[in-house]
């Protein structure tokens, strides 16, 4: 069965990304000072934005 031509993405998913992924905010915050790991939950971190270079 082939998917309608209406129904297929022109590529939109491939846009650039406001925020990190949870890992790399792990990362981030790590490096900053702002997560101890193994002390603090790494659920409800707050949004960091990806900063383009």
């Amino acid at each position: 069965m082939s998917l309608h031509s209406s129904l297929k993405t022109q590529g939109n998913l491939s846009g650039k990304r406001s925020v990190m992924k949870r890992a790399e905010r792990l990362e981030k915050l790590v490096e900053d000072g702002k997560f101890k790991t193994g002390k603090q939950s790494p659920l409800g971190l707050p949004k960091t934005h990806v900063v383009e270079k």
